[in-house]
């Protein structure tokens, strides 16, 4: 794993992993040349991710894993519609805002709105940015949302069908160079095995855009949020 971040020039990475051990090992091996950005997982097993939005036994778990001292955010936790509207949902949006923790959502479009219902100060990084929610769309809730960003691992339409960026996403990136992250999303050992492709795919679409944006969006915006 390590030599795949070093060999695809990778610095950074936001990590996360189910349990949490995952995540315990790679800050505790601090390795050399990486920066690991420890995110807490709500789940314990696989059963807890249609669930754990209603369990008042994974908001103990929070509580007692960030502990720990180093965490900066929540997630990636999966939440849709009016399931994200729940007390328990709140209690975490509450505890993230006042301990200045990001929220790493993977959700629908109503998800996102109770989120942020919740408290709108909450810091919510948009896992996949919808997976296919309009353009338009995303950037009305980019507008609204200050404190909103667009995790792009999985994203469509970011590549039109010729092989280049595409006209809407080269607009939102350009309008909004400050709001978009890349991830690879490594959940299965087939995205390990392709890790190379992933971010050749990101690096070709990248180099359409102007060097300020591409280079915000490749690493900047994430050093901007994560520099604690």
């Amino acid at each position: 794993m390590l030599r795949l971040f070093r060999d695809n020039h990778v610095r950074g990475i936001l990590a996360t992993s189910r349990p949490n051990d995952g995540t315990r090992a790679l800050v505790e091996a601090k390795a050399d040349g990486l920066r690991v950005v420890p995110f807490l997982r709500p789940y314990r097993v696989r059963a807890d991710i249609p669930t754990w939005f209603a369990d008042p036994d994974i908001y103990a778990l929070v509580e007692t894993e960030f502990g720990r001292g180093y965490y900066v955010g929540i997630g990636e936790f999966h939440i849709y519609g009016d399931s994200a509207a729940g007390p328990w949902v709140k209690r975490l949006v509450d505890f993230a805002v006042a301990r200045d923790l990001y929220l790493h959502a993977h959700a629908d479009d109503r998800a996102i709105e109770h989120l942020f219902a919740h408290d709108a100060r909450a810091k919510v990084i948009w896992a996949h940015t919808g997976f296919t929610t309009p353009p338009e769309k995303v950037a009305a809730y980019l507008d609204r949302h200050p404190t909103l960003w667009g995790e792009l691992s999985y994203r469509g339409g970011i590549v039109a069908g010729d092989g280049r960026l595409s006209n809407d996403w080269r607009w939102l990136f350009e309008r909004y160079p400050d709001r978009f992250l890349l991830g690879s999303d490594t959940w299965i050992n087939e995205r390990w095995a392709s890790y190379g492709e992933i971010m050749a795919g990101y690096r070709a679409w990248l180099a359409e855009l102007p060097p300020p944006v591409a280079e915000a969006i490749a690493y900047r915006n994430a050093e901007r949020l994560f520099a604690r």
